[in-house]
C-alpha cells in the first residue's frame, strides 16, 4: 500500500549507517574511535542522577503535565537565559519540548506549510532539512564559503529572499562545521529578517560549550522587538548529559506559542516529566559542573587541533564547540567512500560531507566532543598510513 509520498522521498535517518560501517573493523589498530555523533562524553552529575531517580518514583511525575512543560522549569529556564541574553523572557515565552529536534519540528510546522520554503545555510544539519522534507516545505541552500570559516552571509542570503520564503534558520555553534557566528552577524541577519518580514531561527544547542571569552552568544533577545520574528532552540540533552531523556525548548512570542502548543497537543501532550522536575534544580545548582564540562570540551578542542596539526593533509577547515569538519585529502572522491573505508580500515568513525548537503563531498564531519583526550591522541598515527 502506498505511504505519503513526501516522507518516502525523505532521506533514512544517516548515523545508523554510518554506524553499520564499524562491523567491517578487524581492531588492527587498537580500539575503535566513534567520532560520528554528537553524544555527552560524560554521565550525568551524581547529584542529577539522584533527582532523576526521585522524581522518576514519584506520582507527579508519572501524570500528565502542561502542553508546554512544568511552571517550574519554564520559570527556571526564563530566568537563567534573561541572565544569559541580558533581557527579560517570560516563563510564558517558553516551549519544553521532547528535545530539539522536536523544537524544531513544531517551530516549522507553525511557520510554514507545504510548497513555501525556509533557508538552510549549508552544509546543514541533517535532521533540519529531513523535517522540512517530510512537511513539503522547501529547505533552500545557503552555500557557506569555507574560506570565510563556514559562516553565512546576510547578503548571499537575501538574494535568495522571494515571496515563498518564510523563515532562515541559523545554527551557532554549527553542527555540522563547529562554525560560531558572531554577534555582528546574527545581528545582520534578524535586521534582513525584519526588514523582509521574515522568520530567524536559531539553534543554540551548543551554546554551553562556548570558551568563556567568547562572551554572550548575541544581543537579539536583549531588544524589544525579537518577539516579532525571532525564535530560539536549545537542547538540554548535550549540557546536563541526558540526552536519553528528551528534553529541549524553544522561546518566542506568545502569539506563537500559542500556536506551537495545539502542535504540542497532538504531538506529545506532555514533554518527559522526570528529566523537567530534575532540570528545574540542576539549572541553578550545577552551573559550575557546566562550566567545568565545557573547559574540558574546550581542552578536547585543542588536543584535537595539535593532533591534526601532524596531518596537515586533513585539513581543519572548520572548527568548534562539539564538531570539526576536516577536508580529506583524496580530491575527486566521494566523502561517503573515504567515511566507510577509514571506519572499516583504521577503527576511526566520521561522517561524510554529503550528509550535510555538501555537493563537492569533500569533508568529513568529526565529533571530538565524545571522546578522551588519550583517544584524541591516537588519531594521527590512523590517518597517516591512510590510503584509498
Amino acid at each position: 500500500m502506498p505511504v505519503n509520498p513526501l516522507l518516502a522521498a525523505t532521506a533514512s535517518p544517516p548515523i545508523p549507517e554510518a554506524q553499520a560501517w564499524r562491523a567491517a573493523y578487524d581492531g588492527a589498530f587498537g580500539p575503535f574511535i566513534d567520532l560520528s555523533q554528537a553524544v555527552p562524553g560524560r554521565p550525568p552529575h551524581a547529584d542529577m542522577l539522584k533527582k532523576l531517580a526521585e522524581a522518576a518514583a514519584s506520582a507527579e511525575a508519572a501524570r500528565y503535565g502542561a502542553i508546554t512543560g512544568d511552571r517550574s522549569l519554564r520559570e527556571t529556564y526564563a530566568q537563567h537565559v534573561s541572565g544569559l541574553y541580558g533581557g527579560p523572557v517570560m516563563p510564558e515565552e517558553i516551549a519544553v519540548t521532547a528535545g530539539c529536534n522536536q523544537a524544531f519540528f513544531v517551530v516549522m510546522l507553525a511557520l510554514a506549510q507545504a510548497g513555501e520554503a525556509v533557508l538552510l545555510p549549508t552544509p546543514w544539519y541533517f535532521n533540519h532539512q529531513m523535517t522540512l522534507a517530510m512537511l513539503g516545505i522547501e529547505a533552500r541552500p545557503l552555500p557557506c564559503d569555507q574560506e570565510a570559516g563556514f559562516v553565512p552571509d546576510p547578503e548571499a542570503a537575501e538574494a535568495l529572499v522571494d515571496e515563498r520564503l518564510r523563515a532562515i534558520v541559523l545554527v551557532t555553534p554549527n553542527n555540522p562545521t563547529g562554525a560560531v557566528y558572531p554577534p555582528d552577524v546574527i545581528a545582520r541577519f534578524a535586521e534582513l529578517c525584519r526588514r523582509r518580514n521574515l522568520w530567524l531561527v536559531i539553534d543554540e544547542t551548543y551554546r554551553d560549550f562556548l570558551p568563556p571569552e567568547a562572551g554572550r552568544p548575541h544581543d537579539l533577545l536583549a531588544g524589544e522587538t525579537w518577539r516579532d520574528n525571532v525564535i530560539q532552540l536549545y537542547s538540554f540533552s548535550k549540557a546536563y548529559g541526558i540526552p536519553g531523556h528528551r528534553l529541549g525548548a524553544l522561546i518566542a512570542g506568545t502569539p506563537v506559542i500559542a500556536e506551537i502548543t495545539k502542535v504540542l497537543d497532538c504531538l506529545q501532550i506532555c514533554a518527559p516529566r522526570t528529566g523537567q522536575a530534575a532540570l528545574a534544580w540542576a539549572i541553578p545548582a550545577l552551573a559550575g559542573w557546566r562550566a567545568a564540562n565545557a573547559e574540558d570540551i574546550n581542552r578536547r578542542l585543542a588536543a584535537f587541533r595539535a593532533a591534526l596539526a601532524d596531518v596537515p593533509e586533513w585539513g581543519v577547515t572548520s572548527i568548534g564547540a562539539y564538531f570539526a569538519y576536516l577536508r580529506h585529502p583524496f580530491p575527486g572522491r566521494k566523502g561517503r567512500s573515504v567515511a566507510e573505508r577509514l571506519a572499516a580500515e583504521r577503527g576511526v568513525l566520521a561522517l561524510p560531507g554529503s550528509y550535510f548537503g555538501e555537493s563537492a563531498d569533500a569533508h568529513v564531519r568529526v565529533a571530538f566532543a565524545n571522546v578522551e583526550a588519550e583517544e584524541i591522541a591516537r588519531l594521527p598515527e590512523r590517518l597517516a598510513a591512510f590510503r584509498l
